[in-house]
């Protein structure tokens, strides 16, 4: 039996939608909020501010893809879903950047893990960035009650090969390891969360607060690009936003204007900057865009007899913070080890080189398994840290500088993944390095590895987690909106996403998004109620 598309049958409903890309004049748009963004911030800001009896306009500039869309395809998913349709990178091209862009944003496509915002991290963003109220006791109540709405639970199921690689490893080293939370319903297993979920099991935004929105009278516009607030002094007087064309790739012509009584930025660490700096907003300390995090990360590939087909199944449901907090909050670079799911152009993309080589390698996928380590950028003074501006035709771009310290957790990891790897069964082991290829013994990975030049480009490195650029506190030299996501110069603009971060998380981010939004919108629909 097909599963029911949820859109479709709210559309019979009645749901108010507005499709940009077929707009035939000019549109002019009411409400009493408008949100830009309908991912984990968007999303969870919009239900419960429709909920407290406010009009809500969700805006987002990709397409409204629904689960009658996602064919399991990677070629139609990556170029509808994605960011600059899976091209997305850090400005000089070394740093593939993945995020979601559609209804139900990075939720859409993300791969489901759902991690508390670390104790250690809460408590260094009160020490040394001056923010209040969101210690690990205020935050655990919005986290248990956004876990409960989003089905939130460590995975039950015995986790797929791919991940069980980290399990093994680990228990034959000693190491932690533990189960991941997953924000799924009725999950099928299927592992191809990266290209939408089919059978509307993950409680992406797309099937939970979206549709919650909708059934209180708020309205979606979607093919519509925020491009800048209209500012009269210390307010915001209406948003303006650009139509795209039906692909996503240009605005087609048309604007549409919104007019409402406040404005809630939740478009991520790269597009909420790039609305900011369209729309000159006041940054009396230059703020706006600085200390963008990535959890830069790097790969490591082995081979195994038994078949592993690491392109099933739950895609993360195991990991292991052993090297995350072992040197302290803000010691050496720490990283978390995870794996990620390999659908084959992804993987024929991370496992490198060209032609006969590439194939040789692709040839074994069946039995390839990856690990990842999650670089904790952000907590030392010497960390890799990015900017975001904008190009010449007005759409941002992150630059995103590395470091010798972020370098050498890179190298570290590097050896804790080929250790783990090997003590799991590995016959052998590939750094993902332009100058590496299979060894067979820890040995040679050692050797290997110490002696690989890290530099951008050889090095193999990507990110889907996006954190900081309008980073909250209650200092105004370091921070563009306070601990409520109040910005400090314009009294009716909010911003409800995880560039409120003033560090990288040290764990996925989207819990952490949802926690912190659902308290910051909770607060906003109290204040917006009284005025």
């Amino acid at each position: 039996m097909p599963v029911p598309d949820l859109f479709a049958a709210g559309l019979a409903r009645g749901w108010k939608v507005h499709d940009g890309s077929r707009l035939d004049s000019d549109l002019t748009l009411e409400a009493d909020v408008v949100i830009v963004g309908s991912g984990a911030g968007g999303g969870t800001t919009a239900e419960i501010l429709s909920g407290a009896g406010f009009k809500v306009l969700l805006v987002e500039e990709g397409p409204l893809r629904t689960s009658a869309d996602f064919k399991m395809q990677e070629p139609e998913a990556y170029a509808s879903l994605y960011q600059e349709g899976i091209g997305r990178m850090s400005k000089n091209g070394a740093i593939t950047i993945l995020q979601g862009r559609a209804v139900g944003g990075t939720t859409l496509v993300n791969w489901t893990s759902s991690f508390r915002t670390p104790e250690p991290t809460l408590e260094h963003w009160a020490k040394e960035y001056a923010v209040k109220g969101h210690g690990p006791a205020d935050m655990a109540p919005w986290f248990e009650k956004m876990e409960q709405r989003l089905g939130v639970a460590p995975w039950a199921m015995p986790p797929n090969a791919n991940n069980d690689v980290i399990r093994q490893g680990c228990e034959k080293l000693g190491y932690h390891w533990k189960v991941i939370p997953r924000n799924v319903r009725g999950c099928w297993n299927l592992g191809y969360c990266g290209m939408g979920c089919p059978t509307n099991a993950k409680q992406s935004m797309l099937v939970t607060t979206i549709p919650a929105t909708l059934d209180k009278g708020g309205e979606l516009l979607f093919l519509a690009r925020a491009n800048r607030l209209l500012l009269d002094g210390d307010k915001v007087s209406g948003l303006e936003c650009l139509a795209m064309d039906a692909r996503c790739v240009a605005p087609n012509g048309r604007k549409i204007t919104v007019k409402a009584r406040h404005y809630v930025l939740a478009g991520g660490g790269i597009n909420t900057p790039a609305v900011l700096l369209r729309s000159k907003a006041p940054d009396p300390n230059g703020r706006v865009g600085k200390r963008t995090f990535l959890h830069v990360v790097n790969f490591s590939a082995a081979q195994f007899e038994q078949v592993v087909n690491p392109f099933y199944g739950a895609p993360q449901s195991i990991y292991s913070d052993h090297f995350q907090w072992d040197d302290g909050t803000s010691g050496r670079m720490s990283y978390k080890l995870e794996v990620p799911p390999l659908q084959p152009a992804l993987a024929a993309t991370l496992l490198g080189r060209f032609g006969v080589d590439n194939a040789l390698r692709m040839e074994q996928l069946p039995h390839t398994n990856v690990i990842l380590a999650l670089m904790r950028d952000g907590f030392h003074p010497e960390s890799a840290e990015g900017s975001v501006s904008l190009r010449g035709d007005d759409t941002p771009v992150l630059d995103y500088q590395m470091t010798d310290y972020t370098w050498d957790g890179i190298r570290r990891a590097f050896h804790t993944m080929a250790e783990v790897q090997f003590a799991a069964g590995a016959k052998a082991v590939l750094p993902l390095h332009a100058d590496a290829g299979y060894v067979k013994t820890l040995g040679e990975a050692r050797s290997l590895i110490d002696g690989l030049s890290l530099e951008l480009y050889r090095t193999r490195l990507g990110s889907a987690h996006v954190m900081g650029g309008c980073a909250m506190g209650e200092d105004t030299r370091l921070a563009v909106c306070d601990s409520l996501g109040r910005h400090h110069q314009l009294e009716n603009l909010s911003i409800h996403d995880g560039s409120l971060f003033p560090t990288s998380i040290g764990a996925n981010p989207q819990l952490s998004v949802y926690g912190l939004t659902a308290q910051l919108a909770s607060a906003l629909a109290e204040r917006l109620g009284k005025a």
